[in-house]
C-alpha cells in the first residue's frame, strides 16, 4: 500500500487508515474476536495507521488497539488517539492538568509510554483559537507524553485556524463525496504548511459503500439509528449529516456513476490522508 508522511509527525503511514470507533461503541455489538479480526485484516492489507479516541467505548477501542500492538511489536503501526470529550466540551476544561490526565489514561489503555499522535476531539472554537491550548500541548510534547498533536475539527474555519499554528501536525475533518467543502481551502492550506489531513467519516457512515437501501435497519445501540438528528452528538458524525433517505438516493446515483470504473463504490469514494 502507498505510504505518505503524516504531516509534521515525520512518520510514514499508509494512505488508507483504519478508524476504530466501531471497536468501542455506537456501531452495534462488536466482540473481542471480531475486533481482533478487523485489526489483523487491516494490518495484513498494509494498513499502518489506526485512529481511535479515549471515549470510544470509554476506552474499549484503545484497549483493543493496545492488545494488538502488544501482539505485533515492531510492525510500524502509528496510532492516533483523541482527547477532550471525557468532560463537558467547554473551554475551561481544555487545560494542561486535564490533558495530562487524559493522555495518561490513553497511554495505559494503549500500553505505550508515549502516544504517537493526540488530537483534540472536536473542541469549541474558543479552544482552537486560544494560545494557551497550544502551550499546553507543547508541554506534553516536551514532557515526552506525546510525540505530536493535531485537532479533529467540525468546520473549515477551525481547520484553517489550527493549520496556522506552527506545531500542529494533523487536521481531522469530515471529507467524503457528500462533504467536499474542505477541498477548496483546507487541503491547499494544509499542503502548504506540511500538515496532514485525516479524512473523517470517509464513507458517510457506510452510505457510500452502496450497500444500504431504504429498508436497511440498525441496532438500537448503533448511532446510525439513534443519532440521525444529532440528538446524541454532532449530527455530522452520522451519515455526514445527510438525511438517511436522501443519502440512500444520492449513494445509489454515486454507485451508478462508478459502475464502469472497475472499482467498488467504497474504493471510488475513499479520500486518503495527504
Amino acid at each position: 500500500m502507498e505510504q505518505r508522511e503524516l504531516g509534521r509527525t515525520g512518520r510514514k503511514v499508509s494512505v488508507v487508515g483504519l478508524g476504530t470507533w466501531q471497536l468501542g461503541a455506537d456501531w452495534g455489538d462488536v466482540s473481542e474476536a471480531a475486533a481482533r479480526a478487523v485489526l489483523e485484516a487491516s494490518a495484513e492489507e498494509g494498513v499502518t495507521f489506526f485512529d481511535t479516541a479515549d471515549v470510544y467505548g470509554d476506552g474499549r477501542s484503545e484497549q483493543h488497539v493496545g492488545r494488538f500492538l502488544a501482539a505485533h511489536p515492531g510492525e510500524g503501526i502509528v496510532v492516533a488517539t483523541k482527547m477532550g470529550r471525557r468532560a463537558e466540551q467547554v473551554p475551561e476544561h481544555y487545560v494542561l492538568d486535564n490533558f495530562r490526565e487524559w493522555t495518561d489514561r490513553s497511554r495505559r489503555n494503549l500500553g505505550v509510554d508515549r502516544l504517537d499522535l493526540v488530537q483534540l476531539h472536536c473542541p469549541p472554537t474558543a479552544v482552537v483559537t486560544d494560545d494557551a491550548t497550544y502551550d499546553a500541548l507543547d508541554t506534553l510534547v516536551e514532557d515526552g507524553a506525546i510525540a505530536a498533536y493535531g485537532l479533529s475539527v467540525e468546520t473549515v474555519d477551525q481547520a484553517l485556524a489550527a493549520i496556522a499554528r506552527p506545531h500542529v501536525a494533523s487536521i481531522q475533518i469530515i471529507l467524503n463525496a457528500f462533504r467536499l467543502k474542505p477541498l477548496d481551502a483546507v487541503l491547499p492550506a494544509a499542503a502548504a504548511a506540511g500538515v496532514a489531513i485525516i479524512a473523517r467519516v470517509p464513507l458517510a457512515s457506510g452510505l457510500l459503500s452502496g450497500r444500504y437501501d431504504e429498508h436497511t435497519t440498525f441496532g438500537s445501540d448503533d448511532h446510525r439509528n439513534y443519532n440521525r438528528d444529532g440528538s446524541a452528538f454532532d449530527v455530522g458524525e452520522t451519515f455526514s449529516g445527510v438525511d438517511y433517505r436522501d443519502g440512500v438516493r444520492a449513494a445509489r446515483e454515486f454507485s451508478a456513476l462508478v459502475r464502469d470504473l472497475d472499482v467498488t463504490p467504497a474504493q471510488a469514494a475513499r479520500t486518503p490522508s495527504r
